[in-house]
């Protein structure tokens, strides 16, 4: 019996276009930009009702090829004033986003762009013309990873060309027949922003039949583009919400358009409910009968960037102080329909005698409140004030921890302030679609009885322990404990850690326990620390619960100055490790200091971060535990009792998704907390839930490791075997089994117990491969992407951040060779000086960051090194070395494209600033003679690609080279 073949991309791509065509696309043949300029014009005329001549069309394309990705999408929503021939203005809409079902369906394929080099697009759905949504396709077996990485090189290679047309796309979409996922337009991000669409239930639609059924239907996907793909004004880049966001917002509409009742929003914490919140708030204000809607934030969750975005919409909205004044000013406005506001200022609006008379003719208004994060202990106050004070208020809540009746304090539950639960998605739902990462929890320092068995958490409870718990020697355990492992567990500082502690007294132990420490040079951790003025401020009753902090620090009192003194004392520090000014004099400085720490906790996720300015590990009691985001945080260490909502919002500042090194959240318990976790888990998910939200153990990863390493050696037995592959089938097989080992050791390496010995392949054999490994990538790197014969590694992911060691740079291998020179020199020990360099060559082979600097090092060695007799010699001579090769590469750039050294300086020092690639027209500026219109693009992307590959050989990655 023979197998049916597997269906070929070509047979995908067909089935699909007739799916399309059964869904109300109509099929058209548009093989190239003029092509697909002409249909553009026709379909424009006939949305329109107009005839355009050909001059008010080049006016038109003109006006459609200004502009980013991001101003394109808005001039898709927006129309343009068309000065006719005879001098009249008409207006020309491109997308009818009210009633989107009234534009324009076609749906076509293979259109080739001519570029940096000429690229031909699998499926392309127009609406009126426009290129709106794409679809990149690969045969079944191939991985998704690759049609996403064929996206990124359209952005780098062809999407700007011709007209840039194809920079109108919203939405793309990548299959392989058998796992479907959509995204929006923005080119930096990572596979990890690619989803699955799913039903109501969150069951995923994965296959590219039903997915078409579901999302591709010409109304529903200009639904989506319409209301449902948001234009982010701080980040200046396109987002698309995912199918539990939508259902979401579509449950509270269709409950705003019935009746009157509340309800809440269940989704998980991490899955983006601030956004849906707000998108739901943005599309209930189109509701003729709502007279306006007040989005709801609490004051401590406001950062930069989103106080930024929220004014964008509603300016003014957010100002970060108590001041009322414009709040009640923006209710009282008939013309203002959308409302956001701190919880804070808006009990204050309703509750103080001096605003009631502005407020008195809302009462009887119908007012749709929208709260983020409602779990919030403090809301039952203000759910009182609101129902008290507005006749028809409607309430919707999102909260990924509601109330349940097992975690309420007293008998308030979620449910009972808000009625029904909309929607649900819980923990499992995030994890199984990898929006959030699952937990790595770890226990250390465990009590045990006499007999050495663990304690259970009741016989804990009825112990005496806070002596013990806040004892110098126990701390000073602790404190060692993270010293040693914290390095392991954020990937030398790639990441950053919070650590919660009991109360602010055994805070301020830990910290004073890490400044000790310190200054006795056992480390240089930037450890960084807030909490609220209080004698003792700790979790309310001991129950495990986050309490509420109070971002202004508190009253001051005799009770609470000492916390604020200790405090005081610990900015100072503060301000000494970042050459900041910050104070804790009064309120609003506390709260200047608080959102500067929350943006240097957030500055590793930008990606012009400098090393040495954020936080490793910020300290806390409650602050920062609820509502903050960074996803650069990977590890919480836990020394204080957590439990149930607390709990679970606590884990989760750890378990943000961010590429492929962070692969867990890591959680690190001095406490006995292993019963709390399970209670949790099983609360929030299901009681089955643990394997599917906890990391498993290290030997399990051990196992996988060695099961695949075993794999590998099957295709390639030896590092030398890999230079023996020939066929592209057979180095795709190395690839994927070596990227695998990587996977499942980057996991690996951040368990405690790591050992290498525990492995089947030992360090060495494992580097080897690894060299190997990265010969392949740089083959690939240097095929040509024009070539005719396209190669199957051309969108293979190395994920080469997973092999990649930040501190081995230059100045790490100057010093190496230094010492090289030194045996030489003072022991004229001619074997420890070959082992030494050839430790050195290793290391060029296998560090990703330096195989672009590894002929100019090796030629160094070679020529150079053996008259070198000190670590002096070794770094001046270096220095000469490198200026006069990067002063020589310089020329050779300007010389062969005929560029102003002058010019090409200031952009080489423009793009190191600010990361920003240069502009087509800053490169044409430099030239001295610029190229044609129609190669002018092409020429521009060559030269920048020149550039970036100057600045990678000869100044990213040197450290300090020039320092004793």
């Amino acid at each position: 019996m023979t197998s049916s073949p597997v269906q070929s991309e070509a047979q995908l791509e067909a089935a699909l276009i007739e799916r399309l065509g059964d869904l109300g696309w109509a099929k058209v043949e548009i093989p190239d930009a003029a092509a697909l300029q002409a249909n553009l014009r026709a379909q424009l005329q006939a949305h329109n009702g107009l005839q355009f001549s050909d001059g008010e069309f080049r006016a038109v394309l003109n006006h459609l090829s200004k502009g980013s990705t991001f101003d394109k999408a808005k001039t898709l929503r927006d129309r343009m004033a068309l000065t006719r021939d005879d001098g009249s203005t008409v207006y020309v809409q491109f997308f009818n986003g009210r009633e989107w079902c009234r534009n324009r369906y076609q749906v076509t394929h293979q259109v080739v762009q001519e570029g940096s080099y000429k690229t031909r697009y699998d499926v392309t759905l127009l609406v009126n013309g426009l290129p709106l949504v794409q679809i990149e396709l690969k045969r079944r077996g191939v991985e998704l990873k690759e049609a996403f990485n064929q996206i990124n090189r359209y952005h780098r290679h062809s999407f700007w060309a011709e007209s840039a047309l194809f920079q109108y796309v919203q939405i793309f979409v990548i299959s392989n027949g058998v796992n479907t996922k959509y995204f929006a337009n923005n080119r930096h991000q990572d596979f990890k922003q690619t989803f699955f669409w799913a039903d109501e239930e969150n069951a995923p639609i994965t296959r590219l039949e039903a997915f078409a059924d579901a999302f591709l239907e010409k109304c529903f996907v200009s639904k989506m583009i319409a209301k449902y793909v948001v234009l982010h004004e701080s980040d200046q880049v396109l987002m698309v919400l995912r199918s539990y966001q939508y259902y979401a917002v579509e449950r509270i509409l269709d409950r705003v358009m019935k009746g009157r009742k509340n309800g809440y929003i269940w989704h998980t914490t991490g899955s983006g409910k601030t956004l849906t919140s707000f998108k739901a708030s943005q599309v209930i204000v189109e509701n003729p009968k709502v007279a306006k809607v007040v989005f709801v934030v609490d004051r401590a969750d406001l950062d930069y960037q989103t106080t930024r975005e929220f004014n964008f919409f509603s300016p003014g909205s957010v100002d970060g102080t108590d001041n009322t004044a414009a709040l009640v000013r923006q209710l009282a406005d008939p013309e203002v329909k959308l409302v956001v506001t701190t919880i804070q200022k808006l009990n204050t609006a309703i509750t103080r005698e001096r605003h009631a008379a502005a407020m008195e003719e809302l009462r009887d208004q119908r007012i749709v409140f929208v709260f983020d994060e409602c779990h919030r202990s403090q809301f039952g106050d203000t759910h009182k004030n609101i129902v008290a004070f507005f006749s028809k208020a409607q309430m919707f809540g999102f909260t990924g921890t509601p109330i349940l009746k097992e975690n309420a304090i007293g008998n308030l539950t979620t449910a009972k302030l808000f009625s029904d639960c909309l929607h649900r998605y819980v923990i499992t739902d995030a994890i199984r679609d990898e929006n959030v990462l699952r937990f790595s929890v770890e226990y250390w320092g465990k009590l045990r009885g006499k007999d050495g068995a663990e304690l259970t958490d009741e016989e804990v409870t009825g112990l005496d322990l806070k002596e013990f718990f806040e004892s110098k020697k126990r701390m000073d355990g602790v404190v060692d404990w993270i010293i040693e492992n914290h390095d392991r567990k954020t990937h030398n500082r790639d990441f950053s850690a919070i650590m919660c502690c009991s109360s602010v007294e055994a805070l301020t132990r830990t910290y004073d326990a890490f400044a000790r420490k310190k200054a006795a040079g056992a480390h240089n951790l930037k450890v960084a620390t807030i909490f609220t003025f209080a004698a003792n401020e700790e979790d309310e009753d001991a129950n495990g619960l986050i309490g509420e902090p109070d971002v202004t620090g508190g009253p001051v009192n005799p009770a609470t100055q000492h916390s604020r003194d200790k405090l005081a004392a610990y900015v100072s520090d503060y301000n000494a490790m970042f050459g900041t000014g910050n104070s804790v004099k009064d309120g609003n400085a506390f709260y200047v200091y608080y959102k500067a720490l929350a943006k240097r906790m957030k500055a590793r996720d930008r990606k012009d971060f400098v090393p040495g300015e954020g936080i490793d590990i910020l300290l806390v009691v409650n602050m920062f535990l609820t509502g903050f985001d960074a996803k650069t945080c990977n590890t919480l260490y836990v020394d204080k009792n957590l439990r149930y909502h607390g709990l679970i919002q606590a884990f989760s500042r750890t378990n943000r998704t961010l590429g492929s090194k962070k692969s867990q959240g890591n959680i690190v318990c001095f406490r006995n907390l292993k019963e709390k976790v399970d209670e949790a888990i099983a609360l929030f998910s299901n009681k089955d839930a643990d394997e599917t939200i906890l990391v498993a153990p290290y030997q399990d990863y051990v196992d996988r490791f060695n099961e695949a390493a075993m794999e590998l050696l099957k295709i390639v037995p030896s590092p030398a075997a890999v230079d023996r592959l020939e066929s592209e089938d057979d180095i795709l097989a190395f690839v994927r089994a070596f990227r695998e080992l990587i996977r499942i050791r980057n996991v690996l390496t951040s368990f405690t117990e790591f050992n290498d010995g525990d492995l089947m392949l030992d360090p060495q054999r494992f580097e080897d491969f690894k060299s190997k490994y990265l010969d392949v990538y740089d083959r690939m790197k240097e095929a040509s992407p024009d070539d005719p014969k396209a190669s199957i590694l051309d969108e293979v992911d190395f994920e080469l951040e997973l092999i990649r060691r930040d501190n081995i740079n230059v100045a790490y291998i100057l010093a190496l060779l230094a010492s090289v020179a030194a045996s030489r020199d003072d022991t004229e020990d001619d074997d420890d000086a070959a082992k030494k360099t050839k430790t050195v060559l290793d290391l060029l082979n296998s560090e990703p960051r330096l195989r672009s600097k590894r002929e100019l090092i090796e030629e160094f060695i070679a020529s150079y090194l053996p008259t070198m007799k000190n670590a002096d010699q070794v770094r001046e001579g270096f220095c000469d070395y490198w200026a006069q090769k990067r002063e020589a590469a310089f020329g050779v750039i300007c010389s062969e494209e005929r560029l102003d050294p002058a010019g090409f300086t200031a952009l080489l020092e423009a793009y190191q600033f600010s990361g920003k690639r240069p502009m087509t027209d800053e490169i044409v500026a430099i030239m001295e003679e610029a190229p044609g219109i129609l190669k002018r693009k092409a020429t521009a992307e060559r030269i920048i690609s020149r550039l970036a590959d100057f600045l990678e050989t000869f100044d990213e990655d040197m450290g300090e080279i020039d320092e004793d």
